[in-house]
């Protein structure tokens, strides 16, 4: 079985490629910059990994990649920038190419939150490209997680960070509740969707860890496990809203205003959604696995007691 991942080289697409290579599927990665996805070769054997440029804004290179193929993944996706090229508009590129090719699977991968009627750009965007990959190719699977955390991600590292050199933070939305899923179970659930096209196919699956935390409770757990204890400043939504705007504009901003608009609502798994149980697979809490990388800000690294979960 030959499945092309668009977008394979990055944080998620590495563990959706292991995962898949690790079932003795052919994985061909698709990227603007192949050279991103070298770390990809070395997890399959002689032959089983190809990688070749695409863009999902070129349909012509979208149409190379998926030649062939008998499943799709489609993991691209951008913060800011051009959200309707590529989240959209991109998305839609990858499902009609997939069709027009005779792919049998499609597996595309949105976000919670994702809406066409968004006051969020990035919700909406996302929630459009969902419409524009089911318009193309009904069959389509789509899964939305949560935040996603891992080794390499940049989410629990990211805070950790801010945690390890701020004897004052600020807490931006610290009341919006996320439900962070561990990015091996949502690898996991990508490939079982592309494995089972007959009982996932047409489906809608929303992705969350066994933990709903707040903004404010993910901060002060990272800081327990760090060992480091920052004043944690509870920052008003005026207050963020007019960092936003003010600052929202430059490379290393804080916080965007769209990011702001994003975090105006909670990102967990809706009450109905099917989810990794029924995907067969039973979700990871981040105290089981983030000591792992989390060793890295502490002051005395591996050396430093570690906090209770």
């Amino acid at each position: 079985m030959l499945v092309t991942i668009f977008g394979g080289g990055g944080f998620l697409g590495r563990y959706v490629a292991q995962e898949l290579l690790s079932r003795g599927m052919r994985v061909r990665v698709a990227e603007r910059q192949p050279t991103h996805a070298v770390r990809v070769k070395p997890l399959g054997n002689l032959g089983q990994t190809q990688l070749l440029h695409a863009d999902v804004r070129d349909p012509s290179s979208v149409a190379r990649a998926v030649a062939g193929a008998d499943a799709v993944v489609n993991l691209v996706a951008v913060l800011k920038g051009d959200l309707d090229g590529i989240n959209h508009k991109g998305a839609a590129n990858v499902a009609q190419a997939a069709a027009a090719a005779g792919v049998r699977t499609l597996v595309h991968i949105s976000a919670i939150g994702s809406d066409p009627a968004s006051k969020s750009a990035y919700g909406r965007s996302k929630g459009q490209g969902e419409q524009a990959v089911l318009s193309a190719f009904p069959k389509a699977t789509l899964i939305r997680p949560s935040i996603i955390f891992g080794r390499e991600d940049q989410f629990t590292n990211r805070f950790a960070n801010l945690i390890r050199m701020a004897p004052l933070l600020p807490v931006i939305a610290g009341g919006t509740k996320f439900q962070p899923v561990y990015v091996v179970d949502v690898a996991r659930a990508i490939a079982t969707a592309v494995a089972d096209d007959s009982g996932h196919a047409g489906k809608a699956y929303e992705l969350g860890g066994p933990q709903v935390m707040s903004m404010a409770e993910i901060n002060t757990w990272l800081a327990a496990q760090i060992g480091h204890d920052p004043i944690m400043l509870a920052m008003p939504d005026c207050a963020s809203e007019w960092l936003a705007h003010l600052t929202g504009w430059l490379p290393a901003a804080p916080i965007t205003l769209d990011q702001w608009r994003m975090l105006q609502s909670d990102n967990v798994v809706a009450p109905t959604a099917e989810g990794l149980a029924d995907l067969g697979i039973a979700p990871t809490p981040l105290a089981a696995v983030a000591d792992q990388w989390l060793v890295q800000y502490r002051k005395h690294g591996r050396f430093t007691a570690r906090a209770k979960a």
